[in-house]
């Protein structure tokens, strides 16, 4: 049986990890980790944590949905306690990755960190990948709810490496002048991002190629959270072969 240990169960996707892991035969939901400490929908049986320092076993499986600001230290002590983490939350700089990475070699624990566990995400990166040796040029533009702690999405700068890696050409520099700061969106590598946050979204992007006559447009949605539990439940059965931290779900599959 293997014993998992969700951080921020009380969140909107810790709450569905709960559920998956709850009913996946072999594995159990054996703590959850969040400030507040409430039951939620935790199983009687597991134990509650409201912070690090509190936590005094090892788990089989450190299930990570929490805050960028926690992230961190969060994957780093999964680590040092030889717990497997599958991190989804977003907001790790390269270099804290970096960072996670070498920790993970250095105490002989694989992992997983995916910027997007949907499987129309993981796909929409790799068209995108495959598009951008074509069409330098491309644009990037992520809808998420009000909610989101950070911006860009994970997914939408993975997506943007992905396109900058790819590309054999440059892209052409754009002449436009803003004359309202910051209207352009941000810059990865000359691949500009727009992040939008509103109510009534759950998490969409969109990559526009531009070509001299031609367009090409992909775009993937997620009007569910439930729609991310497919990566997850993945994660969960393949995690325990990992002999590295891997970063992207498309890695594993």
């Amino acid at each position: 049986m293997k014993r998992v240990l969700i951080a921020g169960y009380t969140g909107a996707m810790g709450q569905k990890a709960v559920d998956l892991v709850a009913g996946m035969p072999d594995f159990e939901v054996a703590a959850g980790l969040a400030p507040s400490g409430k039951q939620g929908n935790l199983p009687a049986q597991a134990k509650i944590y409201r912070k690090l320092s509190e936590i005094n076993e090892s788990y089989d499986i450190w299930v990570d949905f929490t805050t960028p600001q926690a992230v961190f230290e969060n994957v780093q002590f999964a680590l040092q306690h030889h717990m497997r983490p599958i991190v989804g939350t977003t907001g790790l700089t390269d270099e804290q990755v970096q960072l996670l990475q070498k920790l993970a070699q250095t105490e002989g624990v694989g992992g997983l960190i995916a910027p997007n566990f949907g499987m129309s995400a993981v796909l929409l990166m790799k068209f995108a990948q495959l598009a951008a040796e074509f069409f330098p040029d491309a644009e990037i533009i992520e809808m998420h709810h009000a909610d989101k702690k950070d911006a860009p999405s994970g997914t939408a700068l993975a997506t943007a490496k992905l396109i900058a890696q790819a590309r054999q050409n440059s892209p052409e520099s754009a002449n436009s002048e803003e004359t309202l700061a910051g209207v352009r969106g941000g810059d990865y590598q000359g691949v500009k991002i727009h992040a939008v946050r509103l109510p009534g979204y759950i998490a969409h992007e969109q990559v526009l190629f531009g070509g001299p006559g031609e367009a090409l447009t992909i775009r993937q949605d997620s009007f569910d959270r439930s729609s991310f539990m497919s990566g997850v439940k993945v994660a969960l059965l393949k995690v325990a072969e990992l002999d590295h931290l891997v970063v992207g779900l498309e890695n594993i599959l």
